[in-house]
């Protein structure tokens, strides 16, 4: 798949802009189609770029046509706020990107459809470290964004079925990394940025939601990206799922302390509990073993070496009067 052509749908924003720009990187042909809907989107010159309301049909069969390969990345997402607050406009326009994409694919005959969906479609379970095969054992997803990832898997093995689309399904362990900037409302944010801006600005005692005993585990962006991309130029990763991640587990008090003594702060860490959210689900951890025996795939980045260069990243941002108090 050397001279493959890709489609990098959502190729602006967190994750997308990092696999359009290894693509690139690795010699490929590269479209973006994005709305530039996020603030901090961002395109990389060397790629052709075409703004457009994925939920269109229209509009999406124009920008699939001549492409080999979609990486369709392309959804509304943020914190476990944003969850709470637009379910409605989360399940609804997500749903319509996925039909107007896939039908899209169809009629311009792609050779496949990497869909990336999310950690969240294993909110509902109690088996841990989740394994791919687990989905159609656990209930579904409680949120709309954790339901409508888990449609989008549906609609890969629907248009397989019914179109023969070859696909890819993969499933990011909460991704963190530079040029993903936090949010002000509490909860909007991923929990990194969110926890470097409220040091940065001085918080003190520093707010956590829920008790800090959730678990996590954190995925380089650089390391998602190059996962994804293995997995769409691997024979073995048609028509399968796929786990991207790491599986080192770490509570949010140890991550609130270990970035409070990375950024070397003086006096002693103090947090204060705050009110949580009704679906901030309480473990999340991958079961990494397919990716690598299929695959021949595993992360590189170490998380403290991440973690600085993120916290790094923020003090520039805050230096130049971009990152908002």
């Amino acid at each position: 798949m050397a001279k493959a052509k890709f489609l990098i749908t959502g190729g602006a924003g967190f994750i997308g802009s990092e696999i359009v720009r290894q693509l690139l990187d690795q010699g490929y042909f590269v479209r973006v189609a994005d709305n530039l809907s996020k603030k901090d989107s961002q395109i990389d010159k060397r790629a052709q770029f075409f703004k457009v309301d994925l939920t269109n049909f229209k509009d999406a069969k124009k920008v699939f046509a001549g492409i080999d390969v979609c990486i369709n990345a392309a959804a509304k997402i943020g914190g476990i706020g944003y969850f709470h607050k637009y379910p409605a406009t989360i399940l609804s326009e997500n749903n319509k990107i996925y039909s107007s994409t896939f039908e899209a694919a169809i009629a311009n005959r792609m050779k496949r459809m990497v869909y990336i969906s999310s950690s969240m479609v294993f909110e509902s379970t109690t088996s841990f470290p989740s394994r791919e095969s687990d989905i159609t054992k656990i209930p579904p997803p409680i949120t709309s964004y954790g339901f409508s990832k888990l449609t989008g898997e549906w609609y890969c093995h629907a248009f397989w079925d019914q179109y023969r689309l070859p696909f890819s399904i993969c499933r990011p362990f909460n991704a963190y990394g530079v040029n993903e900037f936090p949010e002000q409302e509490p909860g909007y944010a991923h929990v990194i940025p969110d926890l470097i801006r409220k040091i940065l600005n001085g918080q003190y005692p520093l707010e956590l939601l829920g008790d800090g005993q959730q678990t996590r585990c954190f995925t380089h962006v650089s390391d998602v990206a190059s996962g994804i991309i293995a997995v769409a130029l691997h024979k073995n990763g048609q028509n399968q799922d796929f786990n991207i991640g790491t599986d080192k587990e770490i509570k949010m008090i140890d991550l609130a302390a270990t970035i409070w003594n990375l950024m070397g702060m003086k006096k002693s860490l103090k947090v204060k509990f705050v009110k949580g959210f009704q679906f901030d689900i309480k473990k999340r951890v991958p079961n990494i073993q397919k990716i690598a025996k299929m695959i021949n795939w595993e992360p590189k980045v170490k998380f403290e070496d991440g973690l600085k260069e993120v916290i790094n990243w923020l003090k520039v941002q805050k230096s130049q009067g971009k990152l908002e108090n």
